[in-house]
C-alpha cells in the first residue's frame, strides 16, 4: 500500500504541472499562480491536520537543537513549482517532468551515499553507476526530448535538471522534519506555510498585486485551483514516505508515477494542454528510464 502512495503521488504531481500554467496563464504570471496554489496547499494541509489525530512535537524545540536548513522546504517548493510552470509551456508535459529525473536521481544517489539529512547511507557500487548512465543516456535521447538545435529551449532543459535535483531535496528534507516533529502532516503544512510567505513577497515585488486587474478569478472553472491540492498531496505522501522507505525508494516511486501520469496528461491533452501523441521509441526510453531508476535503488 505505502508502494501505490508513492506511485499516486507521483502521478498527481504530474497533473500538477499544466494546471498551474494554465492558472498562470489567466493571471498573467506564473509567479501569481505559484502563490495562489501555496495558499490552497497551505489550507488543504492545515485542515487535514485539524482533523488528524497527529500531535506533533514543539516546534521551538526543534528549531533550537538543529541545524537552519530543515525550514529550506518550503524555499524549495517554491522554486520547483514555479520552474514547472514556467516550463511547461515551453517543453511540455513529457519533458517537464522527464528532464529533472535526471536531477532527481543524481541528487538521491548522493543523499543515500553520504546519508545526508540523518539517512542511512548506502554504499555506491558500480552497477548504481551504470544504472545512472543508462537513465541520463535515455532521458536526453533525441526521441524522447525531441533535440532541437535551440539555445533557448537548451537552457530550460539544463534548469530542469537543476530543479530535479533541487525536488530531491525538498523531499529529503520534509520528510526529517516530519520524523523530528512527529507528523507528517504539520511538516507538509509548514513547508506550504513557508512557501506561501515566501512567494507572497515574490509577488508584491515583481507583480504588485495579487490579482491582475480585470480578472474574476472565482467564475473561472474550479479544477484551476485543484493544483495546490495535489500539490499538497505529494507533499505529504513524501514527506510520510520517506522515514519509512527512505529517500531512494520514495524518489523512485514519485519518479515512476510522475512519468506514467506525464504521458496520460500528454497522450490526452488533460487540463487543456497541448495534445502530443507518445511515440514508440518515447515510451521505449522512458521504460528504459524506469529500469535504470529500479537498478540505482535496488543495487
Amino acid at each position: 500500500m505505502l508502494y501505490v502512495l508513492g506511485l499516486i503521488a507521483g502521478f498527481t504531481l504530474a497533473n500538477q504541472s499544466p494546471i498551474n500554467a494554465k492558472l498562470g496563464s489567466l493571471l498573467r504570471s506564473p509567479f501569481r499562480s505559484s502563490l495562489l496554489s501555496f495558499t490552497v496547499g497551505t489550507i488543504f494541509l492545515i485542515i487535514c491536520y485539524v482533523f488528524s489525530d497527529q500531535k506533533m512535537n514543539p516546534i521551538t524545540n526543534v528549531a533550537v537543537s538543529n541545524p537552519w536548513w530543515i525550514w529550506s522546504g518550503g524555499f524549495l517548493g517554491v522554486i520547483f513549482l514555479t520552474s514547472n510552470i514556467l516550463m511547461f509551456p515551453k517543453l511540455g508535459a513529457i519533458q517537464t517532468i522527464i528532464l529533472p529525473i535526471i536531477g532527481q536521481v543524481m541528487m538521491s544517489l548522493l543523499i543515500d551515499t553520504f546519508g545526508w539529512f540523518s539517512i542511512k547511507p548506502i554504499p555506491l557500487t558500480m552497477s548504481r553507476l551504470i544504472a545512472v548512465v543508462l537513465t541520463n543516456r535515455s532521458s536526453l535521447d533525441n526521441k524522447l526530448v525531441h533535440n532541437q538545435i535551440n539555445s533557448h529551449i537548451n537552457s530550460w532543459r539544463v534548469w530542469g535538471v537543476i530543479v530535479g535535483a533541487i525536488s530531491a531535496l525538498q523531499q529529503a528534507i520534509n520528510g526529517r522534519v516530519g520524523h523530528l516533529i512527529n507528523s507528517p502532516i504539520a511538516s507538509a503544512g509548514m513547508s506550504f506555510l513557508i512557501g506561501t510567505i515566501f512567494i507572497f513577497f515574490i509577488v508584491l515585488i515583481k507583480e504588485h498585486s495579487i490579482l491582475p486587474p480585470n480578472i474574476h478569478i472565482l467564475s473561472k472553472p474550479k479544477w484551476l485551483f485543484t493544483g495546490g491540492i495535489l500539490g499538497a498531496f505529494f507533499v505529504f505522501s513524501t514527506t510520510f514516505l520517506v522515514p519509512i522507505l527512505g529517500a531512494g525508494m520514495t524518489v523512485t516511486l514519485g519518479l515512476s508515477g510522475s512519468i506514467i501520469g506525464s504521458i496520460v496528461v500528454s497522450q490526452f491533452g488533460l487540463w487543456q494542454s497541448p495534445k502530443q501523441v507518445v511515440s514508440r521509441f518515447q515510451i521505449i526510453g522512458i521504460l528504459v528510464m524506469l529500469g535504470s531508476i529500479t537498478l540505482i535503488k535496488f543495487s
